[in-house]
């Protein structure tokens, strides 16, 4: 969006950087943070101790923040997977029930969910994908009165596909299903509104368009969510007052913390927080529409090209993810190949070429990508 932003991230002045959808560069004050931390505990061991927390808290607030929640909504994690299978092990299945989702969920929003039907023989009902779309009727109509929880991502990370959530969270309150959302792929491209989707369960990671250090897990849950999931990865600071050691029957923590099980990656918190500074000073409401210019640009240059857009980019179903086909047959990983040695960084998916960039990407970033298409 500007230069000072990219001069923070020196793989996107090496590089023409367009892989954000998989892990994203970490700018320079993030990466001084985690070492500020780390020379911390090397000259003082835990001597300020009080500050890893203050610095984890703080993280846990600008997220919070940017999913218009509150604080002691959100617990932090290692990963996406993480979150997915806590939950999945906190909720009292029964008999007859089943899980709504789509066939071609990332894996972290996948198995947890097969393992339950596996376990406990629930249903689950897979929606088939459309022509790089999920068809919102007939994702709607797989829920019945049977659906004890829906799980869909925001943005679909083999065609970048923008979930209707508010469309679906609608659905899941009106047979009293828990809702659970992967929002690893939009969150930091953009932010969420997770009450006003009427979303119960988020879960997500660092390392993607939050451009921070891998380690960051996010799970958000809903005071509903709260109430129907049990706590399942549990330790000493899943309870009350964790520093009250004698009393060993205390009662688990009331909100998301009690899925916190114990000591955390405190250096990794401190680049996390200032990678979410950097994103809420560039304005996620800044960040997204840039986004979608950015992809715009990239498939309006891509109609001179032998490729196949295969993301939709209906207005409210486009992201800042683009999958492309070569009509040719070259396949994805070749080409991928062939623009790593120009120093272009994309991603093979499938058997889609996915292009994902970010806000320390230009429209030059874009051109440079058409130019050396095979």
């Amino acid at each position: 969006m500007n230069e000072n932003i990219r001069s923070l991230f020196p793989a996107a002045v090496k590089y023409t950087y367009l892989n954000s959808a998989a892990v994203s560069p970490i700018p320079m004050t993030a990466v001084e943070a985690v070492v500020s931390q780390l020379n911390d505990v090397s000259n003082h061991g835990s001597g300020h101790y009080t500050e890893w927390i203050a610095t984890k808290n703080r993280a846990r607030a600008l997220v919070a923040s940017m999913l218009n929640v509150r604080d002691d909504q959100i617990a932090f994690t290692r990963n996406t997977s993480d979150g997915f299978a806590a939950v999945a092990a906190g909720v009292d299945w029964a008999e007859g029930d089943n899980i709504v989702s789509f066939a071609g969920e990332f894996p972290a929003n996948y198995y947890p969910w097969r393992r339950i039907r596996d376990r406990y023989g629930v249903e689950l009902r897979l929606c088939a994908e459309r022509e790089g779309r999920i068809d919102m009727d007939e994702f709607t109509s797989l829920i019945d009165a049977n659906t004890r929880l829906v799980a869909i991502s925001a943005v679909q990370f083999a065609s970048g596909f923008a979930a209707d959530l508010d469309r679906i969270g609608e659905a899941a309150r009106a047979v009293d299903a828990l809702f659970a959302v992967d929002i690893i792929q939009g969150f930091g491209a953009r932010g969420y509104d997770l009450n006003g989707l009427k979303v119960d369960i988020a879960s997500g990671a660092s390392h993607k368009w939050l451009c921070a250090p891998e380690g960051c897990g996010i799970l958000f849950l809903s005071d509903k969510a709260r109430e129907r999931v049990d706590p399942t990865l549990t330790g000493w600071i899943s309870v009350e007052t964790p520093w009250d050691f004698e009393d060993r029957e205390q009662p688990w923590k009331p909100n998301a913390l009690a899925y916190e099980s114990g000591t955390g990656p405190s250096s990794l918190f401190y680049g996390l927080e200032q990678s979410l500074k950097l994103l809420n000073e560039a304005g996620l409401d800044r960040i997204d529409p840039y986004l979608k210019g950015l992809t715009d640009q990239l498939c309006e240059m891509l109609a001179g090209k032998d490729y196949d857009i295969i993301s939709s980019r209906a207005p409210e179903e486009k992201s800042a993810i683009v999958c492309v086909k070569h009509r040719g047959g070259l396949h994805c990983s070749e080409i991928a190949a062939r623009l790593q040695e120009a120093n272009i960084v994309v991603s093979p998916r499938n058997d889609r070429l996915r292009i994902s960039p970010h806000f320390y990407n230009t429209p030059g970033d874009i051109e440079r990508l058409v130019a050396e298409l095979p």
